[in-house]
């Protein structure tokens, strides 16, 4: 079925109900928190937020705790603080590529590039190499505090599995738009409605063996309801 708005605010009221809130993003602490989640944003694509975590608690304690700090040192000794988030030497050429953005074309002040429309702002971060749409929105959302819904895979997940039609064919902007067409452009609803979901997917609604019996979504679940059906 297509859903309609009070199906994703039933979903958000069940899912706060039982994991939220969630004080989403993480962060190791200390200096700019804002400079954590873009480096984590980045850091954590194509691995566990674990592996990136590790990776940025080397960074802050081998002094790479900053723009300047990372666009100043050279790629291979950032790729190998930053080896636990695998793809290394990889994502120091993305985090050395951002930091110079930050440093050479905004002269060092996030506040700066920050300081446009979430269109705008997202448009400028897909136009950097190696900022996917999952991580241009993390930053929008969680970095700059604007209203733009982060797709994920336990996200697409979901929604495939409650039995939601998106438009398209599936794409990224497809499921996207399923949440902005339908929920107020709210910045903290969508930081908690996207950190709850990621709780569900990964506590309950996993991928290969979902908690279907124990799920507080299996009254309007279809896939649940097929996978708890008694022979």
């Amino acid at each position: 079925m297509r859903p309609e708005s009070r199906h994703l605010t039933d979903l958000y009221e069940r899912l706060y109900a039982e994991y939220g809130p969630r004080n989403w993003w993480p962060t190791t602490g200390g200096g700019d928190g804002r400079f954590e989640i873009i480096c984590g944003a980045i850091l954590t694509q194509n691995t566990q937020w674990r592996n990136a975590e590790r990776s940025l608690v080397n960074m802050r304690d081998g002094g790479f705790w900053s723009f300047p700090s990372v666009h100043s040192t050279d790629e291979s000794s950032l790729a190998e603080v930053i080896r636990p988030s695998g793809y290394y030497n990889t994502k120091a050429r993305k985090l050395k590529i951002f930091a110079a953005l930050v440093e050479e074309d905004f002269g060092g002040s996030l506040d700066a590039m920050f300081d446009r429309s979430v269109g705008k702002l997202r448009e400028l971060l897909l136009e950097v190499w190696g900022i996917g749409e999952e991580t241009a929105d993390d930053i929008v959302l969680y970095a700059a505090e604007l209203p733009t819904f982060v797709i994920d895979r336990y996200t697409t997940r979901l929604v495939d599995r409650l039995g939601w039609k998106v438009n398209g064919r599936g794409k990224y902007s497809d499921y996207k738009q399923l949440f902005e067409d339908l929920l107020p452009a709210d910045t903290a609803l969508f930081n908690e409605f996207h950190a709850v979901i990621d709780g569900h997917g990964a506590q309950t609604c996993t991928s290969r063996a979902p908690a279907c019996e124990a799920c507080c979504l299996l009254d309007i679940c279809p896939t649940g309801q097929e996978r708890t059906a008694r022979p």
